[in-house]
């Protein structure tokens, strides 16, 4: 990977404050890949944050695995509220990470959306970890907002 990473967040500041507080708390972020034509191509997806690294899964034969094979280099952003404002917006570097495929961070992942696993309508806890098999993790180098 090239250039610095976003490893630290500035707590003492408003924004870093904030930023923190949304990576505990929030459930979505936005995933956006680049295409082979050069047109984005976002994905809502669960994630893990920790401290230094965004752990995400992905079923195997998703568009934004392909594109991340094929350009690296992604952005994630949250939801903003309703007057457009609490923008969070991170650039980095995407990769598939085989370690993570059975390590920790799925046992993480599940207890952070335990509550939206095993209910009625929604997908199982054994179903997640079937389709969901392949972790891919984003090292941010840019964390911009407002």
């Amino acid at each position: 990977m090239k250039g610095p990473t976003v490893t630290e967040i500035d707590t003492s500041t408003d924004f870093g404050a904030r930023v923190s507080r949304r990576l505990d708390e929030e459930r979505i972020i936005w995933l956006t890949t680049v295409r082979p034509d050069g047109r984005p191509e976002p994905s809502p997806v669960w994630f893990l944050w920790d401290g230094e690294t965004f752990l995400i899964y992905s079923e195997p034969s998703t568009v934004k695995l392909r594109n991340i094979a094929a350009q690296p280099h992604v952005s994630l952003h949250m939801h903003g509220d309703f007057w457009g404002n609490d923008i969070v917006i991170f650039s980095g570097e995407a990769r598939i990470d085989d370690d993570a495929s059975t390590a920790d961070g799925l046992s993480e992942l599940l207890r952070k959306y335990k509550e939206n696993l095993d209910q009625p309508g929604g997908p199982t806890t054994e179903a997640f970890t079937r389709n969901y098999s392949v972790a891919i993790r984003v090292t941010p180098t840019k964390l911009r907002g407002f």
